[in-house]
């Protein structure tokens, strides 16, 4: 990575609160840590040390999440092909991000989360058959392995693709927990081998883990309270924020 991460007080305040709010959004639905953090750690110090930023606190909040709640086994009998389809295209995405201008991805990316949740909120019903299952996941997992390395999100389309297969609340945390953690890990390589990892905000990256696991812990406290079909409509209206969210932050960045 060229060039080093200029610290201040107010960057490390800014970078605690975003990271306890993206923290937050994790613990509440599931996803959206790397995508908060990402966002908007990218105004202050750019989108490539921002993603280094969000690979320690991603990955040791993803572990816990893939490895607890007690579907390991059957989720990975079930995902290994979308799973491993996803991560394997993850260095495509990190070699295009590279070459195009920034904020393209940051742009396709909400583009494609919005046009998922609006449908989906009005009432349109995904239920992925189970003879297609093996055949989309491989897919739309290679497309996910993609924009991961664009944009440092995981969510889309893979968390599409697992609720579409009509998992109940626990397994689909789970599920996404374990895209989420192999995603992270393959990030983290990937940004390794084309020099992108910075020793100074691998440090600060492991430091954020503490306002990031806070964030988690009070939003678990809030989702346990809620229905399942509660949980379902807030894990929508949260892809279609993001979207909304990114849209506006991919032309800022196309323009400066």
């Amino acid at each position: 990575m060229t060039g080093q991460m200029a610290v201040s007080p107010e960057l490390v305040l800014v970078a605690v609160l975003v990271f306890i709010w993206a923290g937050f959004v994790k613990g509440l639905v599931g996803f959206g840590l790397p995508t908060i953090g990402l966002g908007l750690m990218t105004v202050f110090v750019g989108v490539e040390k921002a993603m280094v930023l969000i690979l320690w606190p991603a990955f040791l909040v993803n572990a816990w999440q893939a490895l607890s709640g007690g579907y390991l086994r059957s989720l990975l009998r079930r995902l290994w092909p979308f799973l491993l389809a996803a991560v394997a295209m993850l260095s495509a995405g990190t070699f295009i991000l590279t070459q195009i201008p920034g904020g393209a991805a940051d742009l396709l990316l909400g583009v494609l989360m919005v046009a998922y949740a609006v449908p989906m909120l009005i009432g349109v019903v995904l239920r992925l058959p189970a003879r297609l299952e093996i055949p989309v996941g491989v897919g739309l997992g290679l497309l996910n392995g993609v924009l991961s390395g664009l944009t440092g999100s995981y969510s889309v389309p893979g968390v599409m693709y697992l609720q579409s297969l009509g998992l109940k609340r626990d397994e689909l945390i789970q599920a996404m927990g374990l895209l989420f953690l192999l995603s992270t890990i393959a990030l983290g390589a990937s940004l390794g081998g084309f020099g992108l990892m910075g020793g100074r905000e691998a440090v600060a990256s492991l430091a954020l883990v503490v306002p990031s696991l806070a964030g988690v812990l009070a939003g678990q406290m809030i989702r346990r309270r809620i229905s399942e079909t509660a949980f379902r409509r807030l894990i929508l209206a949260s892809i279609l924020l993001l979207g909304l969210y990114l849209i506006p932050l991919g032309l800022w960045r196309l323009m400066h």
